[in-house]
């Protein structure tokens, strides 16, 4: 059979992202059939079109990574987008359309009925396998774990027991938009989340048990991507730290393999073992993004955070002191938020030292989670209504206006300090830095 497979992210702000789960789909699919992937970055519409013309796809799989931006300032729903594409793809061919992807795997049975297509892989994709099996023999693909059919409904097994192999072919012309756009490609190191954050949809997608690829096979595939022509690695496990031993291991590993290109990574601020950072920096960690949130303990403990503000100050620190660049994301306006938690925070924030600060405004509700149970209990949410469009969280002790003009204000003069994704100008930068050689988030020039 002939699989074309699509990464339909639209999203290149601040920076384009990878489709890393597509190579983990292609690794899936015996080598008896073809398999060809298309990045809606790279190839227009009607070049689209013109590749289904001449590669005659026996199926097509949509990747759908995101919902919408999650953006309460200028929020930016994809589900036209994703309409659009499919419409075009039933324009070009009969092949039976099938979704996945993190997105879809959030709202399978409302995507697959929106999309108008004919059948859904909710969870990991690597069960596309099986589905291009029944579809080859005739047997009913509905009984396989997983695939959703039209009119059905849909649930995620549980997790792959094993972690398919990922494959990197150095020539694909998809992993050339991302190479001269910063050089960045990206690296899983294990799936699963053992947080229990409110708002987060990992443990939904991934499931809480943590499943680690073994560190050699996590450096062998690094290698892989260098040679294909990595400049900056970014691994995208939803915290690499989430296992101290076996993110340490993963350093070691890349020691030993001579990876010389630099790396970075999602943290969470919760206090290391002595001497981790400089481990880790002596391996090439250069760019540590915490997911901190907030720097008020009430409010730490409403999201469900496993630290206190003392514990992400400290953390920062050791970080510093290893020579790392450091960003902290914050996320403003969740359960417990008040006047006064967010003047802490914003007071916090400048303890900070030699930092670049990610401000978000609004938490954005997805089923599945523990902020949707919240925000059913107290009125915000209707059970069983549809949250395909954006559905912010509101806290009832300040409204999102008066959040956003705080933060704004003490935002007002602070370079180090993004609000969102960094709008229009900070994209024209960076774009502009990028062809110019410069390779990695970034974000490192903004420190203060």
């Amino acid at each position: 059979m002939n699989v074309l497979l699509i990464s339909a992210n639209p999203l290149t702000t601040p920076y384009p992202v990878y489709p890393v789960g597509l190579d983990y789909v292609a690794g899936a699919i015996p080598p008896r059939h073809r398999v060809h992937i298309a990045d809606i970055n790279l190839t227009r519409p009607d070049a689209l079109t013109a590749l289904i013309d001449s590669f005659h796809p026996d199926v097509v799989g949509l990747s759908l990574r995101n919902v919408d931006n999650t953006d309460i300032e200028n929020p930016r729903a994809f589900l036209d987008d994703h309409r659009g594409l499919c419409h075009r793809v039933r324009q070009a061919t009969r092949a039976p359309i099938i979704l996945g992807g993190s997105g879809f795997t959030i709202f399978p049975t409302e995507m697959l009925a929106a999309l108008d297509a004919d059948y859904g892989i909710a969870g990991e994709g690597e069960r596309l396998a099986p589905l291009l099996d029944a579809l080859e023999n005739g047997t009913d693909p509905a009984r396989l774990p997983g695939v959703i059919v039209r009119g059905g409904t849909g649930h995620i097994p549980p997790p792959l027991a094993r972690m398919i192999q990922r494959p990197v072919v150095a020539d694909g012309a998809h992993r050339r938009f991302y190479l001269d756009r910063g050089g960045m490609l990206n690296l899983q190191t294990k799936r699963g989340c053992p947080f229990k954050c409110v708002y987060c949809t990992y443990p939904h997608i991934e499931g809480r048990h943590m499943r680690r690829i073994p560190p050699a096979d996590v450096a062998a595939t690094a290698v892989r991507l260098v040679n294909a022509g990595a400049r900056y690695l970014f691994i995208t496990d939803s915290a690499f730290n989430a296992d101290f031993t076996h993110s340490a291991a993963v350093a070691e590993a890349f020691v030993h393999a001579g990876i010389k290109v630099p790396w970075g990574g999602f943290f969470t601020p919760i206090a290391p073992p002595a001497g981790y950072f400089r481990r880790l920096a002596r391996a090439g960690l250069t760019h540590v993004e915490f997911g901190t949130e907030s720097l008020a303990d009430e409010v730490l403990k409403a999201y469900g955070k496993p630290f206190t503000a003392g514990e992400v100050l400290a953390t920062h620190r050791r970080a510093v002191a290893a020579g790392l660049y450091v960003a902290h994301y914050m996320l403003l306006g969740g359960p417990g938020e008040t006047p006064e938690t967010i003047q802490q925070t914003l007071r916090t924030i400048d303890k900070l030292e030699k930092t670049v600060i990610f401000i978000f405004c609004g938490m954005r509700i997805y089923p599945h989670t523990a902020l949707y149970d919240l925000a059913c209990r107290q009125g915000q949410v209707v059970p069983g209504r549809s949250l395909l469009a954006p559905v912010f969280y509101r806290s009832p002790a300040m409204a999102p206006e008066r959040i956003l003009a705080r933060i704004h204000a003490a935002a007002a003069g602070r370079g180090n300090w993004i609000l969102n994704d960094g709008g229009d100008g900070s994209a024209t930068v960076l774009d502009a830095m990028y062809r110019r050689g410069f390779s990695g988030p970034l974000w490192e020039y903004l420190i203060k």
